[in-house]
């Protein structure tokens, strides 16, 4: 059997699916193929039910940190509160019936198979050929990477999926890996009561991160009974009395009722058959240009680009694909002002190069950090404000290269940082703006000294922060690179 449309889209999670629907509403004739469910990993199994995770988890450690401002609050966290709600409301149980209708709706046809392209603009799925007119948007995603681990393979260990559709809670927990998904559910699962240990291999947890953020990460995990085992690495996994034994490379063993595998994601872009398209493959992801183009009718977003392989990625290059595809003139990607979020407690975000990138780089490097709490809104927060905020800077250029904020709030004051560096904004701007007092976002103005030296001080410096105090604003002067 043999089909024809205007376009192919192989992939429906977040960003295919996203693109179909733009494609369709734009008179397209399209084909989406998706094996599992329309959607993907955002809103089944990582952003959006994480996210909720979060959401409860915070309330718990809010309210134990009552006491002292409010007083004593008690709380009794119920995990089967978390679990009825992913499913009722955020999930749907897993449910993609919403999405089929939604693209049917503007004209869609969807296939529910595995899709392989046979030659340029062919598609094969359930033992029918599909040719595309205009043009085969690959956007088939990502899996999770599962290291080669002796013994890995003979027990029963969870990814992000298990771990979100768990309904009752284990008493202990081992997390191979300290990124950003190890952490989250790492800190999640502690504060409802699970014994939970991570187990990186590098020096730090949030490794891609700054120091500083790795740092204050790794206090908030502690100080909810996190145990972290950094620098040490899996050297073999078995069974041990009806517990998962992970033997470490310094000879020690951490024992858990449940073992989760965090250590990142792949792309198996070779089995999808781009190569007979035209398409370049490298590690399993496919390559592409500043368009999304992988070959003469070829376009690819999302993780299988291996660009990033985050939501806000995929979006942004489905935008690009689709108006490249419809015959716009559309800018070509550009990541250097890519915002990155964790949420854990205390938030991390950044966005840029970090400081050590940023000398490699050979950039005229100057650095500010400011301690979150010698801010006015951290001082005033009081309880839960651990934090910094780190602006890395081009001094011969007076433009952000890259900024971390970690604390309260932490990924929505990422926001104009973001936009600063994505229209370069000059920092004497930065400097000069007003900010809304007081604010964690008003803590940038005050790292970058926005407010006057003659401003009187009405507060103690003793114990509290002050507008423009040079000891915590300035440059740390040993690690100017010039100037």
């Amino acid at each position: 059997m043999s089909e024809t449309c205007d376009v192919i889209v192989l992939g429906m999670g977040t960003c295919g699916e996203d693109a179909a629907l733009r494609l369709s509403a734009a008179g397209l004739e399209v084909v989406g193929i998706e094996a599992q469910l329309i959607g993907g990993e955002c809103p089944f199994w990582a952003c959006l039910p994480t996210k909720s995770m979060v959401r409860s988890a915070n309330l718990v450690k809010e309210a134990r940190r009552a006491d002292g401002l409010v007083g004593k609050v008690t709380v009794e966290p119920e995990w089967s509160i978390i679990a009825s709600r992913i499913r009722a409301e955020v999930t749907g149980g897993w449910d993609d019936a919403a999405g089929v209708a939604r693209f049917e709706a503007k004209g869609g046809r969807f296939v529910r198979g595995w899709g392989k392209i046979t030659r340029p603009r062919e598609v094969q799925v359930n033992g029918t050929t599909v040719t595309a007119r205009r043009a085969v948007l690959v956007a088939t995603g990502s899996q999770p990477l599962i290291p080669p681990v002796p013994g890995l393979s003979e027990v029963e260990y969870w990814t992000n999926h298990e771990a979100v559709e768990v309904e009752k809670l284990p008493a202990s927990l081992a997390i191979l890996g300290g990124g950003a998904v190890g952490c989250e559910l790492g800190q999640i699962f502690a504060r409802f009561g699970a014994d939970v240990t991570i187990i990186e291999g590098r020096d730090r947890v949030l490794a891609m991160e700054e120091p500083e953020a790795s740092e204050l990460a790794a206090d908030g995990l502690r100080e909810d009974g996190v145990s972290i085992r950094n620098g040490v690495r899996a050297e073999s996994v078995s069974r041990d009395d009806g517990a998962i034994a992970v033997h470490l490379s310094d000879g020690s063993t951490e024992t858990a009722e449940r073992l989760l595998v965090a250590t990142g994601r792949r792309a198996d872009a070779d089995s999808l058959g781009v190569s007979a398209a035209g398409a370049t493959t490298n590690r399993g992801f496919i390559e592409v240009d500043g368009l999304m183009r992988a070959a003469d009718g070829l376009w690819a977003i999302g993780d299988v680009t291996g660009k990033g392989l985050l939501t806000q990625v995929a979006g942004y290059q489905g935008m690009i694909a689709v108006e490249d595809i419809l015959g716009g003139e559309p800018r070509p990607a550009d990541y250097s002002a890519l915002p990155r979020v964790t949420f854990t407690d205390p938030e991390v975000g950044g966005v840029g190069l970090t400081e050590s990138q940023a000398r490699d780089a050979g950039h005229d490097v100057t650095v500010t950090v400011k301690d979150l709490r010698s801010t006015f809104r951290g001082w005033l927060h009081a309880t839960g404000n651990a934090g910094v905020i780190k602006l890395v800077a081009d001094a011969s250029r007076d433009r952000l290269l890259g900024a971390t904020v970690v604390g309260p709030r932490a990924t929505e004051v990422l926001s104009f940082l973001t936009l600063a560096m994505h229209e370069q904004t000059p920092l004497a701007n930065l400097v000069n703006m007003i900010y809304g007092f007081p604010t964690f976002h008003g803590g940038v103005g005050e790292a970058l000294g926005a407010y006057g030296r003659g401003i009187v001080r009405v507060l103690d410096p003793a114990t509290a922060p002050m507008f423009d105090d040079p000891s915590d604003r300035l440059p740390r002067q040993d690690e100017v690179a010039s100037g």
